[in-house]
């Protein structure tokens, strides 16, 4: 039978069917953040029932607040030195792992303080509009098991209580006492043996293994029956051909509980902007269910021309509001306020080769090639809306449009920010831990495994920014295992694409999955990504070299260590040990790398030294690694840009760091921009010119969704003492997300053994809409493909810009004038180059004043810079009005050869 599916322009409808009555009333929610504290068991010999009375004294206790990790409760009121700094970390009790392994997989010392459980306790008092209502006490996240007391009575222990993943709430109704109340926690940190949170070799891990009550913990009320994980699921009709309008087909689902002891009737009624539905529910006694509305049934949730979501690189992430509401005996007995988003992610799987697939997405019918970077919280978990909302900024600016989440399943903000901002999210289970042990799990692993997921898809499915899902990471799942998380995300409707892990190891449930890991972790050459033989070869096996070039979906890979600037180095690094007889490489300098295989930053030094001439102090070091950081993330994502759609996806791994590092980022943890990012934000730009390292070939990559017509590229080669040795102008148009090879340099006489490539896009009035500058050498750069392994590939020859050294020096015009509007401020910094010398990798900088702390987060138009004989650009940074406080901003400039 075929089922005609009514149309109905969105938001335009004139609902002919009852009037379900809405009755919004405020949800009545109280967060249990400040006033709590801590003890460890050791010095607490009392029971719960005991700890849980008014009468128990806590003194001596620990004052935090929650969200917090013992540890980080602990750094908070200065009872530990900030770990973040030198090798302090070391130093503290319980730390007594070697350095660089994965304390996840090792056993907690027997001595350390954290063998042993803690005790969280908090008083709180139950408004008196809680009488009457059924009170719920939820718990976002407790690492790694829990005993709960309150009032006396215990009401849940640590064989229901056990999986940093899951999320509980437990109905304290009969427990909870109008006015003074007591809640008391036993918290034990995960063993290795658990399925637990893990930072694998990103950077060391605290000693408690991040136990504690590490997400929110609050009441909420409602009547006997309460709605939870409300969602829109979307089905978008994109236009074909010429058609301009598109329809979506909406699913309303949300899981309705029955808190009382007998059946209920009621209906469930729903309300998207001026579109109502709504239907007669059934429970049993402490039932629960999901409720769905589909549009086969429900023909006004069939919308024509909808205002869909979009990535911010696509379009207008439009969101829409969706309330619920339950009503039973003519009483409102809950109701719910969501944000949706309606859109469509889907993915196609092809063969590249043999053995070779891609993963293609698409959003609402539109090809998107995934850009991004790997997401990291902060080492002790601790995390503040004014952070979270500084690293999206810097997120969208660098023109970034995805994060992956590896393990790390942020808070509903963080994903509420994401659908707000246009990101993309990509998540699933964390590698190199229990996660993956899979052979040792025992029946109650099982169980914690399923609660887990079924919890997190349950609260991410409703999310338009979520991209996909991955059920593995370095590995796939067993059968059993995938063939148990695919049932779950069944079961729970989940959207998006599914695929079975990070890596291209095929499964007998779902086969290939379109995807690859395949490094490189460490250093590699910016040629690399463009002169992988995988490229040119069908036959050649990974196992013999490369294989991270640019082709496919790399879902995570990276040009290697990130050293920062100078000012972050200096707050990690105690000023006796920044520079030695040997150059950076102390274990002060190597703590701060990563773990595992990459327990130092020789390698990335090694080719510092041999392309840049050895750094002869801290400072220099650091401004040559933004130069290394530059090329190299630059020539990461314009590798696999100008290849697409034959390459589909790149995560940079990673994005951002859980603490003080001098590896794998593209800011610091200071919020510090350095190289890498101005890098990749260069290769984000919507009209990118592109220089070809494996052909000398200048391409234009086009990131946006419309065509541009009338465009100019402009090519200028230039000698280190700024003469011209090369010029030519290409008058061309660049399609909607294209790509195109436009020409290829020729052989040049006479160029400096170091050199520099101009390239320039103009519109159809003279106005700069893209540019990239390069130095280049005459010495060829090459690789040494045979002795690839699986997260680098060594340099044979390495390229020459010794020569650098020998530019004459420039003093720079700079002025600047600075705004501000209501909370933002601006400062607009105006450069000129008066000389007959390029200025080179010029860095702005804006201070508290003069002498003053940089301004951080700040947002610039651009940064490291290179001015040509005679230029003169006005540059503009964003920032926190607050920051500045009663100074004036101040501007620093530095750079290669500027006085």
């Amino acid at each position: 039978m075929k089922i005609l599916r009514l149309l109905i322009p969105f938001f335009s409808l004139a609902v002919a069917i009852a009037q379900p009555s809405f009755q919004p009333a405020p949800t009545l929610t109280l967060p249990l953040r400040e006033g709590w504290t801590l003890q460890s068991s050791a010095k607490v010999t009392a029971t719960g029932e005991a700890i849980s009375s008014k009468s128990f004294e806590t003194k001596n206790w620990i004052e935090a607040d929650v969200p917090t990790t013992v540890v980080a409760a602990q750094v908070k009121t200065e009872l530990l030195r900030d770990p973040f700094y030198g090798m302090n970390l070391r130093q503290y009790p319980g730390v007594s792992y070697p350095v660089g392994f994965n304390f996840s997989n090792i056993p907690m010392p027997t001595d350390s303080p954290y063998a042993v459980s803690w005790w969280y306790r908090k008083e709180f008092t139950l408004p008196t509009v809680y009488a009457g209502k059924t009170v719920w006490l939820n718990f976002r996240g407790i690492n790694y098991r829990a005993n709960i007391f309150l009032n006396g009575k215990q009401i849940a222990n640590s064989n229901e209580v056990a999986g940093a993943w899951r999320t509980y709430e437990f109905n304290i109704t009969s427990a909870v006492k109008p006015g003074a109340n007591v809640l008391a926690v036993q918290v034990w940190a995960p063993t290795e043996n658990n399925l637990a949170i893990t930072f694998v070799d990103w950077n060391p891990a605290p000693p408690d293994k991040n136990m504690g009550l590490w997400r929110e913990v609050y009441l909420t009320t409602s009547g006997p029956v309460a709605l939870r994980h409300p969602a829109v699921l979307s089905k978008v009709d994109s236009p074909v051909g010429d058609a301009s309008a598109s329809a979506a087909h909406l699913t309303v689902t949300a899981l309705v509980k029955n808190a009382s002891d007998r059946p209920v009737k009621g209906r469930l009624q729903g309300r998207i902007e001026n579109i109502e539905f709504a239907q007669p529910v059934e429970l049993a006694a402490g039932e629960s269910k999901d409720v769905f509305f589909a549009p086969d049934q429900y023909p006004q949730l069939n919308l024509s021309n909808p205002r869909l979501w979009w990535p911010a690189q696509m379009g207008t992430p439009n969101l829409c509001d969706l309330t619920l509401s339950f009503e039973m005996d003519g009483a409102l007995s809950d109701v719910s306020h969501t944000k949706f988003g309606i859109r469509e992610i889907t993915s196609e799987v092809s063969e590249q080769a043999p053995d070779r697939l891609k993963r293609l997405f698409k959003v609402n019918g539109k090809n998107i090639l995934i850009r991004g970077g790997g997401w990291t919280p902060d080492m002790m978990l601790r995390e503040t809306s004014e952070r979270l909302a500084d690293e999206f900024q810097y997120v969208r600016d660098m023109g970034l449009n995805t994060v992956r989440l590896e393990g790390k399943l942020e808070t509903e903000e963080f994903f509420e920010m994401a659908d707000r901002e246009g990101i993309l999210v990509m998540a699933g289970w964390c590698c190199c831990d229990f996660w993956e042990h899979w052979g040792n799990w025992k029946d109650e692993d099982f169980e914690i495994a399923k609660s887990s997921l079924r919890d997190q898809i349950y609260r991410l499915r409703s999310h338009p920014s979520m991209v996909m899902w991955l059920n593995g990471s370095d590995n796939p799942p067993p059968p059993d295992v995938e063939e148990m998380y695919l049932k779950i995300e069944s079961d729970l409707r989940w959207p998006n694409p599914i695929v079975s892990s990070a890596t291209a190891k095929r499964t007998t449930v779902t086969g290939g999955s379109g995807v690859k890991m395949s490094g490189p972790y460490e250093y590699v050459a910016p040629s690399y990504w463009e002169t992988d033989q995988h490229l040119h070869s069908e036959e050649i096996s990974c196992n013999v070299g490369g294989c991270g070039g640019a082709y496919g979906f790399n879902t995570e890979t990276s040009m290697g260590p990130a050293v920062p600037p100078i000012e972050s180095v200096e707050r990690m690094v105690p000023k006796d040990h920044l520079w030695t007889v040997d150059g950076p490489l102390d274990q002060y300098w190597n703590f701060h790398a990563g773990g595992g295989s990459f327990k130092t930053i020789q390698v990335f030094t090694d080719a510092l030294n041999a392309r840049y001439g050895k750094a002869a102090s801290a400072e220099d070091y650091a401004y040559k690694s933004q130069l290394m950081t530059y090329e190299g993330v630059r020539a990461m994502y314009e590798g696999y840009s100008r290849n697409k759609y034959n390459s589909t996806g790149v995560i940079q791994w990673m994005l951002n760091n859980a603490w003080p590092s001098m590896i794998w980022h593209l800011y610091d943890y200071y919020l510090r921009p350095g190289g890498g990012y101005f890098g990749a934000k260069k290769a984000m730009q919507t009209l990118d010119p592109v220089y070809g390292y494996d052909d000398h070939s200048v391409w234009l990559v086009s990131s946006q969704y419309v065509d541009a017509k009338g465009l100019k590229l402009a090519a200028r080669v230039f000698n280190l003492d700024g003469t011209q040795k090369f010029s030519k102008d290409t008058a061309l148009d660049a399609a909607a997300d294209s790509t195109v090879k436009v020409f290829e340099l020729p052989q040049i006489e006479g160029l400096s053994p170091a050199y520099f490539l101009d390239l320039r896009i103009t519109d159809g009035s003279g106005k700069l809409v893209g540019s990239n500058f390069y130095w280049l050498s005459t010495k060829p750069e090459t690789l040494d493909w045979s002795k690839s392994n699986w997260y680098t590939t060594p340099t044979a020859s390495y390229a020459d810009y010794r020569s650098l050294a020998q530019m004459p020096r420039v003093r720079l015009n700079v002025s600047s004038r600075s705004e501000r509007d209501g909370k933002v401020a601006a400062t607009r910094v105006t450069l000129e180059n008066p000389s007959k010398t390029l200025a080179f990798f010029v860095r702005l900088k804006l201070d508290k004043g003069k002498g003053g702390e940089e301004i951080l987060p700040v947002v610039w138009q651009d940064n490291y810079i290179s001015l040509l004989p005679g230029e003169k650009r006005e540059i503009t940074g964003t920032y926190r009005a607050a920051a500045m406080g009663t100074a004036k901003p101040e501007v620093e400039v530095s750079g290669w050869n500027v006085e």
